[in-house]
C-alpha cells in the first residue's frame, strides 16, 4: 500500500515535471520569436520609414531679353534634385520697363530710363532670396530674336551691349554665369520644355506625394510670337531626321522634338515687311493706302523705321531716302488685308513639295495638341477666342474686327494703346495665316490649339525651360535623412535582443533535448 501511493506520487510530480518543462519551452520559444521580431521590426522601421529634410530651396534668375522689352525671372527649387533636373516654380518676375536691350546706345534719356528700371527689377529680386544663398544662386541672361538681328547689322554693338550688361551682372551678389544670344532653335526648345512642365507632362506627383513620371503622358507641341521671331516645337516620330530635329532627355525619358525658328518673322517685324512691300509697290509716299490699319487712321513715319531693318534691307526702293516720311492711311479692308499679309511668307517656295511650312522650310505633319502663347495670346485676345476656339469662329471674329473703322475700333477694344490698336487687324490676320497657310492647321486640328498665357499662376516663357535645362549644371545637394531610431539607441536595441534571442535559442535547444531523452 505505501509503495503503490510512493509510486503515484512520483507518477504525479512527474507529469507536474513534463508540464512545466512543455510550458518553459513554450515560454522560452515565444520569447525567442518575439526577440526575432523585435529585431525584423526595428530594422525595418530604421530602413524604411526614415524621412528627409530638406536643405531648403536654391534660386536661378534668368533675364529674357527679347526685342521689344526685358523679364527678369526668379525661379526656385528644391536643394535636392529630382532625376538630375530640378523641380521648378516661378517665384516672381519683374518687366524691365522701355524697349529691349537691342536698342541700348541710341537714346541717351532712354538708356538711363532702361538701366535704372532693370536695377529696381534686380532689387525686388535680391530682397526675394535668403542672403544666404546669394552666393550660391545663378544668374543666366538670354537674348533673343533683338539682339541676333543687331549681331548681324551691327555686331561692334551687339557686343558692346552684351559686355555692359555681364559687367553689371557681375558686380551683382550672385554667381553670374552667362550673358549670350541663344539661338532661335535653343529658344523654340525651351518653349517646348517649359509647356510640357508646366503641363504636368514630365512630372507629377502620386499618393505619396512623390515625384513619378506620368504614365503614358503626350506632350504638347508649343507656339511662341515675339517681336522679331516665332518658333515652333513639337514630339514628332523617332524616325524623323534633318538639322531641326533634336533629341532631348529630361527627367530619365528622352523626345525626339522638331523645332524651328523664323527670324524675320515675329510680328514686329513682319508688320514692317508689310509696310515696307506696300511701300515699295507704290509710287507715291504721300497718302499710301493700307487694306490693314482702320479707315479714319492714318500714321505718316520716316522710311528708316520701314526700311532700317534687317529684314527689310532687300525691299529697299530704288530712290531711297531714310529720312523721307510715308504716310499710311487706313482703309479697313479684310480681302485685302489678308492677301497682303499672306504675301509675306513665301508660301510658293513649299508648292509641291511634301512636308514643308513656308519659305521652303520643311516640317513633319503635326500631330497632338499646341499650345499658343506670348504674341499669340495677345492677338487671340484682342480677337476674343483666347483659350480654344474654332477656325470658324476665329475668321468671323476676324472679318469683324477688320471691318471696323478707327473710332468704332476703340469702342471695342478700349485697354489697348493706340500704337497697339492700329495693328490688331494685321495681327489677327498674321495669325491666321502662320497657322493656317503656314503651320497647316485647318478646320479639323484647330480644335486641338489653345491660347494660353500662364498655367497655374507661371508664365509660358523659353525662360523656364531654359532654367529647367541649366538646372543640370547645378551641382545637387543630398538630402539630409533623419532616422526614426537614433543610431546609438539603435544599435543598442539590436544588440540587446541579438543576445536575448542567442540566450533564449541555447535555453530552447537544451531543454528540448532533456525533454526527449
Amino acid at each position: 500500500m505505501i509503495k503503490k501511493e510512493s509510486s503515484d506520487h512520483l507518477t504525479t510530480a512527474s507529469r507536474r515535471g513534463v508540464r512545466m518543462a512543455k510550458v518553459a519551452i513554450v515560454l522560452t520559444a515565444a520569447f525567442m520569436l518575439a526577440s526575432i521580431a523585435v529585431i525584423i521590426s526595428i530594422a525595418v522601421v530604421q530602413t524604411h520609414k526614415k524621412t528627409y529634410i530638406s536643405r531648403g530651396l536654391k534660386y536661378g534668375i534668368v533675364l529674357d531679353a527679347g526685342s521689344s522689352r526685358t523679364t527678369v525671372y526668379l525661379y526656385e527649387w528644391p536643394a535636392e534634385k529630382e532625376n538630375n533636373t530640378g523641380v521648378v516654380s516661378e517665384t516672381t518676375k519683374c518687366q524691365v520697363e522701355g524697349p529691349g536691350i537691342s536698342d541700348l546706345g541710341k537714346i541717351e534719356d532712354q538708356d538711363k530710363k532702361t538701366w535704372k528700371s532693370l536695377k529696381d527689377c534686380i532689387a525686388n529680386i535680391t530682397e526675394a532670396i535668403p542672403s544666404h544663398r546669394h552666393s550660391s544662386t545663378p544668374v543666366f541672361l538670354g537674348a533673343t530674336a533683338g539682339m541676333r538681328l543687331l549681331h548681324m547689322k551691327d555686331e561692334e554693338s551687339s557686343n558692346t551691349i552684351l559686355k555692359n550688361i555681364k559687367n553689371y551682372l557681375s558686380s551683382l551678389p550672385f554667381n553670374f554665369q552667362n550673358a549670350s544670344i541663344i539661338s532661335g532653335q535653343e529658344e523654340g526648345l525651351y518653349g517646348w520644355i517649359t509647356v510640357n512642365y508646366l503641363k504636368g507632362n514630365f512630372l507629377e506627383k502620386n499618393l505619396w506625394n512623390a515625384w513619378v513620371h506620368p504614365h503614358g503622358a503626350e506632350t504638347v507641341g508649343s507656339l511662341d510670337l515675339g517681336g522679331a521671331s516665332t518658333q515652333i516645337a513639337f514630339a514628332t516620330s523617332d524616325d524623323a531626321k534633318g538639322e531641326d530635329i533634336i533629341k532631348v532627355s529630361l527627367y530619365g525619358y528622352e523626345y525626339n522634338i522638331y523645332t524651328h525658328s523664323f527670324l524675320c518673322y515675329g510680328k514686329n517685324e513682319a508688320e514692317k515687311r508689310v509696310l515696307a512691300k506696300l511701300a515699295k509697290e507704290s509710287t507715291s509716299w504721300a497718302n499710301l493706302k493700307h487694306p490693314c490699319y482702320p479707315s479714319g487712321y492714318n500714321i505718316s513715319m520716316l522710311a528708316e523705321d520701314v526700311f532700317g531693318s534687317e529684314c527689310t534691307k532687300n525691299d529697299l526702293p530704288t530712290k531711297y531716302s531714310p529720312k523721307r516720311y510715308i504716310t499710311f492711311v487706313g482703309q479697313s479692308n479684310p480681302g485685302q488685308c489678308k492677301s497682303l499679309v499672306r504675301s509675306i511668307f513665301g508660301l510658293e517656295s513649299c508648292q509641291g513639295t511634301e512636308n514643308c511650312s513656308f519659305d521652303g522650310v520643311y516640317q513633319p505633319p503635326l500631330s497632338g495638341d499646341f499650345m499658343a502663347y506670348a504674341g499669340f495670346y495677345w492677338t487671340a485676345r484682342a480677337l476674343k477666342v483666347e483659350g480654344s476656339k474654332s477656325m470658324e469662329t476665329f475668321n468671323t471674329n476676324m472679318q469683324l474686327l477688320c471691318s471696323k473703322d478707327w473710332t468704332t475700333l476703340k469702342t471695342f477694344i478700349k485697354d489697348s494703346k493706340d500704337i497697339h490698336l492700329k495693328s490688331f487687324c494685321y495681327s489677327v490676320n498674321y495669325v491666321h495665316s502662320i497657322l493656317a497657310d503656314g503651320y497647316k492647321f485647318n478646320t479639323d486640328n484647330w480644335k486641338n490649339l489653345i491660347f494660353q498665357k500662364e498655367v497655374n499662376k507661371t508664365s509660358i516663357a523659353w525662360s523656364l525651360g531654359y532654367m529647367l535645362t541649366l538646372s543640370n549644371m547645378i551641382p545637387a545637394e543630398g538630402k539630409i535623412i533623419k532616422l526614426p531610431i537614433n543610431n546609438v539607441l539603435f544599435t543598442g536595441l539590436l544588440l540587446l535582443f541579438s543576445v536575448l534571442t542567442i540566450i533564449t535559442l541555447t535555453y530552447l535547444v537544451i531543454a528540448l533535448v532533456r525533454f526527449c531523452y
